[in-house]
């Protein structure tokens, strides 16, 4: 039984990475599985996905702004021309299941996918639902999630907690500090802090560092420090003159970033935080103030309630970030602790448990071909 199955969604690696991991475990599970991506042009799953081996499809989708403005025309515009062109991928690869994953292309595709009674599964990675999930939740067959209590947005018989997907590369990243050491051109007599702004980078994240470059030279501290494609083009001397700090815009080895890290400073998208659980290692978590309904905050903080993280408010973080990140340093009894805590909420087999889903919806098709 040869299937095929979409997978739509994207934007951020939050998004894209997890859909990937997703992608694997179907293969992995039923090598003869066909698989194809819709996202959005111009987003970067339309490069990751190519890369990691898998067609994608690009729609011409934007966010919806959030005031009325000529922007929401050109988003009505574009809504339109995603449907039709969702509609004409969806007749021609005839998929036996579309997954959305969140991002911008998840949902005409998942409302077009129910228009022509295909079967639809959600993924919800936050514990905050999405107004996009929110609105399919009564008409697609099945929602996974990552957290307790969903059920105040979804219905509860189409639930399953499964978790997120996290990349199998970062599953295995324990055993690979010497490497990462190494890969990063570090000593182990000194402490590595990794800073992630996510794939786009973090404006307040990277200022709150490009400020207090001069007290992280001053201590015995190692920096990675992911920004962002946009803040390494423009990063001046100074900042790029720190002794011990890598600056780079993406990070291709994540899992020897955090096999490197003792501690690690992050924005709380849904993705990051579950590779950190995986990971468990201490975080300090500053959620981004620019997302729909506020949703990283309520993700930081179902951390922070368990002691498995500190949470720094975006408007806090110049004055507070650095030196906070510096005293947990300085902490290694309560670096311990929180490493226990965040690493209780770990979820490793997550793809799997996604694809199995899928599987147990296809396969009640009485033919597939």
């Amino acid at each position: 039984m040869s299937l095929r199955i979409i997978i739509s969604g994207g934007g951020t690696g939050g998004h894209v990475f997890p859909a990937l991991a997703i992608a694997n475990a179907l293969k992995k599970m039923r090598p003869g599985t066909e698989i194809l991506f819709i996202g959005a042009q111009g987003k970067l799953e339309m490069e990751k996905v190519p890369a990691a081996g898998y067609p994608v499809v690009g729609l011409p989708v934007i966010g919806m702004p959030r005031k009325f403005s000529f922007r929401f025309i050109s988003f009505l515009i574009r809504w339109i021309r995603s449907l039709l062109k969702a509609r004409k991928i969806l007749k021609k690869f005839r998929p036996h299941a579309v997954i959305g994953v969140g991002g911008y292309a998840s949902a005409p595709v998942l409302q077009m996918a129910v228009r022509m009674r295909i079967i639809t599964l959600i993924q919800e990675q936050n514990s905050y639902a999405g107004l996009v999930n929110r609105s399919l939740a009564a008409k697609v067959n099945r929602i996974c999630v990552a957290y307790s209590g969903m059920e105040k947005y979804f219905p509860a018989a189409k639930i399953v907690f499964t978790g997120n997907p996290v990349r199998r590369s970062i599953l295995q990243c324990g055993a690979l500090r010497k490497e990462a050491l190494e890969y990063f051109g570090f000593t182990d007599e000194m402490p590595v802090v990794l800073i992630l702004g996510g794939s786009l980078g973090a404006g307040t994240i990277n200022r709150s560092v490009a400020e207090n470059i001069k007290l992280l030279d001053s201590q015995n501290v190692q920096v990675v420090w992911q920004c962002g494609d946009a803040y390494a083009r423009q990063a001046g001397t100074e900042v790029l003159s720190g002794k011990r700090i890598r600056l780079v815009p993406f990070i291709e080895r994540m899992e020897l970033a955090y096999a490197a890290a003792d501690i690690i400073i992050s924005r709380a998208g849904a993705g990051t935080i579950s590779e950190l659980c995986v990971v468990g290692k201490p975080a300090i978590l500053v959620p981004s103030p620019n997302v729909a309904e506020d949703h990283q905050t309520k993700n930081a903080m179902m951390l922070a309630s368990s002691g498995a993280a500190l949470v720094i408010p975006d408007g806090e973080a110049l004055e507070k970030l650095i030196p906070s990140a510096l005293a947990l340093l300085g902490d290694s009894d309560r670096c311990r602790m929180m490493a226990e805590k965040i690493k209780e909420l770990a979820v490793t087999d997550a793809d799997e448990r996604i694809a199995r889903e899928v599987f147990a919806l296809t396969d009640k098709l009485e033919h597939v071909s």
